[in-house]
């Protein structure tokens, strides 16, 4: 028999091998290995959902929160910031805001970057960056995102210099928000969740039908 354990402790599965006439397991056995090959699946899956889970956690003191993933050029992602602004306001719970920029869209990478310079004044004001840029989003383009943002800066009285981000250090929490979102296996923008702090059940869920949201934030806020 072999045991096969989540590093946590958590889960333990056992494999018994067939044994021959002699009494010797036969551990070479397809049925043996055909069993060892759907534990580790199943070991690969549970230990995929706990890492999934790690990375979707509200802020500390926080009981329910919304996380969502976007893309500053994502038209779809401009839709839904007013339904997630009025969930958070009608809940009173607070919106993890991560950065996804995809591929294909030219300037939602500098824009993320943009965002999270005015991020360094206040977290306030790179998130209402970030609203007013979806508000403009048609508007915008590459060749004139920096003429935007700099009337941003001047409309709160805020210097922009000529290079943002000189060390490379908002790039990095973009690319390391990026990172969770490919960790997390995402595919598209917005990617939205509710998210909670328990250590058990189903500490979060993703909302694929946005119409739900506040009906998911209820059942989340009850368990």
């Amino acid at each position: 028999m072999r045991n096969l354990t989540l590093p946590d402790g958590s889960v333990t599965i056992e494999i018994k091998s067939r044994v021959n006439s002699a009494g010797i397991p036969a551990s070479n056995s397809f049925m043996t290995k055909k069993l060892g090959f759907f534990a580790v699946l199943l070991i690969a899956s549970l230990l995929a959902a706990q890492d999934k889970a790690s990375l979707l956690r509200p802020p500390k003191g926080v009981s329910v929160a919304i996380v969502i993933f976007e893309d500053l050029e994502c038209p779809d992602c401009a839709r839904a910031a007013p339904l997630v602004e009025e969930a958070a306001r009608t809940y009173k719970i607070p919106v993890v805001r991560h950065d996804f920029p995809l591929p294909m869209h030219p300037w939602a990478y500098d824009a993320a970057i943009l965002a999270r310079y005015f991020d360094t004044h206040s977290k306030s004001l790179g998130n209402d960056f970030r609203d007013t840029v979806f508000q403009h989003q048609i508007e915008i383009t590459k060749d004139n995102l920096r003429s935007f943002a700099e009337k941003y800066a001047q409309s709160h009285k805020i210097d922009l210099p000529f290079v943002v981000d000189p060390d490379g250090k908002l790039a990095a929490l973009v690319n390391a928000d990026r990172d969770r979102g490919i960790q997390l296996g995402l595919q598209h923008t917005p990617t939205l969740y509710v998210v909670s702090n328990k250590r058990s059940g189903t500490p979060f869920v993703e909302v694929v039908d946005r119409s739900q949201l506040f009906q998911l934030i209820d059942t989340m806020r009850k368990e």
